[in-house]
């Protein structure tokens, strides 16, 4: 089936990111997967591209694309090459719809130029250790100065992925005490500068996968934070946070699914080019078999994530269709690129081979963004359940 998804605009677009991937990153990535994460520089040559700005409103120098199909080219030509863009995808994807809904017109001036230009890169912090996805319960505190000029900021969070790199970071705290049993109320969103006094980068963390993305632990003491940088309104924080993981949920799920492209293409061309007992593994039944049934999955994968990105694109996209899309297109990928991996042997196991990376980066799929057990938790509810 013809997909449709995609425009001419989107194809040329897609042209661009290819070559650039091809002679900006595919030749250093095996340097920045040993260092742990990817030059700093890096960002303004993204930036330099315009793959920042693409989503951002054009009187503060962007494109003003009301769109998340260029988001998604960007993240299958990436998986198609089988690299990283480090912490870019959390400014991107999931910081900026933050600050295009929730910024005033004086914070949008004087963040978006440098977030487009890679000046300013920006992460979230949400998860807190001992915590994981219960966000209520979080201990990190933001308390307002008697004069009322500013919070003072103190706790600490993990697995803060760009937590490295970082120039402003947003915060999720606790501004007031749970409102009787609502343990969501009095959380807020603040935008914290990194090189605040009290703010200090931990462990940047050994992960299994997504090696050259630098995740790391932070912690707050006596942060003091303007009061011009909280992001939205004071104790509402929760009700955004669910206002936008429907959108961080597609992602996975858009990821997901070229991961599971990439990993058949990678399949295909090693069977093709390994011969075993003086023919080509790919000429016997089984691994055409394999490929077949993989391929079936990841077309039905394609389906899943395309009407997800159309009614993301409408404004129609539900928080139990987001976690639905989610759920199934990272399992369907983790078993994909397991029975990818099978048809390497040995070859594999073998961190130089893309798809030995792409098996651990995957693993995480079904656990951030909220686990797949809360995928479907959510779905069962939406379902009267």
């Amino acid at each position: 089936m013809q997909r449709t998804l995609y425009n001419d605009d989107h194809e040329a677009f897609r042209k661009t990111v290819r070559s650039f991937l091809e002679s900006e990153v595919v030749p250093y990535h095996d340097e920045w997967y040993a260092a742990g994460l990817v030059p700093r520089e890096f960002y303004f040559k993204l930036g330099e591209l315009g793959i920042f700005g693409i989503e951002v409103p054009e009187e503060f120098g962007g494109a003003g694309i009301e769109s998340f199909k260029f988001e998604a080219v960007l993240v299958e030509e990436v998986h198609r090459a089988g690299v990283s863009l480090g912490g870019s995808g959390v400014h991107v994807g999931l910081c900026l719809p933050y600050l295009k809904k929730l910024a005033g017109e004086e914070q949008k001036q004087r963040w978006f130029p440098g977030f487009i230009s890679g000046e300013t890169m920006f992460a979230i912090a949400m998860t807190e250790p001992g915590t994981g996805s219960d966000l209520a319960g979080m201990k990190t505190t933001a308390k307002l100065s008697e004069d009322g000029t500013h919070y003072v900021l103190n706790g600490a969070k993990t697995f803060i992925t760009g937590g490295v790199h970082a120039d402003r970071v947003i915060v999720c705290a606790r501004t007031a005490a749970p409102r009787g049993e609502d343990r969501r109320y009095g959380i807020s969103l603040l935008v914290v500068d990194t090189k605040s006094a009290g703010y200090t980068v931990g462990r940047k963390l050994d992960k299994l996968g997504l090696r050259t993305s630098d995740t790391a632990e932070l912690s707050f003491t006596d942060v003091r934070v303007p009061v011009e940088d909280l992001l939205g309104e004071e104790h509402r924080g929760f009700s955004y946070l669910g206002q936008n993981l429907p959108q961080e949920r597609l992602s996975i799920a858009v990821g997901a699914y070229a991961q599971a492209v990439a990993a058949i293409r990678f399949a295909k061309e090693y069977t093709q080019q390994r011969n075993v007992f003086g023919k080509p593994v790919a000429s016997f039944q089984n691994t055409k078999f394999e490929l077949a049934a993989c391929q079936a999955e990841v077309d039905a994968a394609e389906a899943v994530s395309d009407r997800a990105i159309e009614a993301l694109d409408a404004g129609t996209l539900t928080a139990a269709d987001a976690a639905s899309a989610k759920l199934f297109c990272t399992e369907v990928a983790a078993r994909v690129i397991d029975r990818c991996l099978q048809l390497h042997g040995g070859y594999g196991f073998i961190n130089e081979y893309p798809i030995a990376r792409l098996y651990a980066d995957n693993r995480v799929n079904r656990i951030y963004g909220g686990t797949n057990e809360i995928m479907k938790t959510i779905i069962a509810k939406d379902m009267g359940l």
